[in-house]
């Protein structure tokens, strides 16, 4: 099967499951806050393609630090090639819906993630 783009979606991990969904992944480091396990309804926790702590330390959810994380997370990302392949395999057998638990829909690593993973796809 040939990834698409738009298989490739972002939900926060709070938000109902879905049928559409398809392979849920949580791409944080950090288990989100109240959230049991059972309604997380995950595929997979792919911890260690989150940002380091470092970084999400840095970064803090500070939109005026959003172009700077981006560019230290695609490092980062560069040098997790197995991961990155892991979230690929997901997505070649269809949907795949990564999950995050930050209240910031624009500012956090899944879209990083996901707009690196269209970029390695078509590159």
């Amino acid at each position: 099967m040939t990834i698409s783009p738009e298989n490739i979606k972002l939900k926060r991990v709070y938000a109902a499951k879905a049928a559409a969904d398809g392979a849920r992944l949580l791409v944080d480091r950090i288990w989100p806050r109240g959230l049991s396990k059972d309604r997380a309804a995950l595929d997979a926790w792919l911890k260690d393609i989150a940002p380091s702590t470092e970084l999400r330390h840095w970064f803090n959810h500070e939109p005026d630090r959003w172009e700077e994380f981006c560019k230290r997370y695609i490092v980062e990302l560069q040098q997790k090639e197995e991961e990155v392949d892991q979230v690929l395999g997901f997505a070649e057998k269809g949907t795949v819906t990564l999950l995050y638990a930050a209240r910031d829909d624009e500012h956090n690593n899944a879209v990083v993630l996901r707009d690196f993973l269209i970029k390695r796809i078509f590159d």
